[in-house]
């Protein structure tokens, strides 16, 4: 499949965006000329004339999805992604700091080099400090904590392969970490610089509030990486953990009693307890998380782990 012969399906998430949706989708028409491809915005409950100056774009290519209400980008996308019909998917953010200019170059890379996502680095990035600042920080906790060496994961310039983007179960903040979605769903991912223009219209949507969601969310992220399959190991670790404390408190206070001495009232005794009733506590629930994991994969007909292709006699068997 040449990037020419291919369709492609570029989702744009905007909230509040009415003076940008014309211009963008000039670009991406004069950037993608040479391909059949579609639009798709995805209005997340806007309040100003977003929605108006959508319809009024004179384009085949256009689409809109309009949501009941402000569910935030990561489901603005998955409604988009849900919705796309094209062999390839790219997404990009409709403020108009990402440029579609770049999207044929990736395009072209992706199917070249074989591999599921091209992501872009926003190599000069023209953001203010409490947008680049917060970002910075993730993109370190996440290169420490998994084996996926992305510079930028909050560019929103993304090219997948379709079967890729339909994989992401995108809700609370995801969308910030696509790529390391993508990563722990098996794909293979390649970064390249991206321009990135300042905001010309609109406000941005950034506050620091939402870092603290990011934060949780690379929790969770971190957690279903590492324990998704495994939930006994981190809870029964911990459980067996606090469990070997409180005996050995116990036992301690055991020889003392032995000995003569009053224990009676002490606090280190209460701990003692609580500790052993802590520990038993956190391995049954590892238990229980396990159980349900188990029950999770099995009634959708499940299987933890995923193929990407079979090959028989020189041969690709379609999945």
């Amino acid at each position: 499949m040449t990037p020419s012969s291919s369709f492609l399906s570029i989702i744009v998430p905007v909230y509040n965006e009415d003076e940008n949706v014309q211009p963008l989708t000039q670009q991406i028409e004069e950037a993608l000329s040479n391909y059949k491809f579609e639009i798709i915005y995805i209005d997340d409950f806007s309040t100003d004339n977003t929605v108006k100056n959508i319809k009024s774009i004179q384009s085949p290519n256009v689409q809109l999805i309009e949501l009941k209400k402000n569910y935030g980008q990561s489901l603005a996308l998955a409604a988009g992604i849900d919705n796309a019909s094209g062999d390839f998917i790219i997404t990009l953010d409709g403020d108009m700091q990402n440029d579609p200019k770049d999207i044929p170059s990736m395009l072209a890379l992706l199917i070249e080099d074989d591999v599921d996502l091209i992501t872009g680095i926003r190599a000069k990035r023209k953001d203010s400090f409490f947008k680049t600042i917060p970002s910075k920080i993730a993109n370190f906790i996440i290169r420490k904590t998994t084996k996926l060496n992305i510079q930028d994961q909050g560019c929103a310039l993304k090219v997948f392969r379709k079967e890729t983007a339909k994989e992401l179960n995108l809700y609370g903040e995801m969308h910030r970490f696509i790529a390391l979605l993508a990563f722990l769903n098996g794909a293979r991912i390649k970064e390249v610089p991206v321009n990135h223009h300042p905001r010309k219209f609109g406000k941005s949507k950034y506050g620091l509030g939402r870092t603290f969601k990011v934060i949780n969310d690379l929790l969770l992220i971190l957690f279903q990486r590492n324990f998704l399959q495994k939930p006994l190991y981190l809870f029964g670790n911990i459980g067996l953990f606090f469990f070997s404390i409180g005996v050995l408190i116990n036992i301690y206070l055991l020889i003392e009693k032995i000995l003569g001495l009053d224990i009676w009232g002490r606090p280190i005794l209460i701990v003692g307890v609580l500790f052993v009733l802590l520990g038993i506590q956190l391995f049954t629930i590892g238990i229980v998380i396990d159980l349900q994991m188990r029950t999770y994969y099995e009634s959708q007909h499940q299987r933890p782990y995923k193929i990407r292709k079979i090959t028989s006699a020189g041969k690709e068997k379609k999945q």
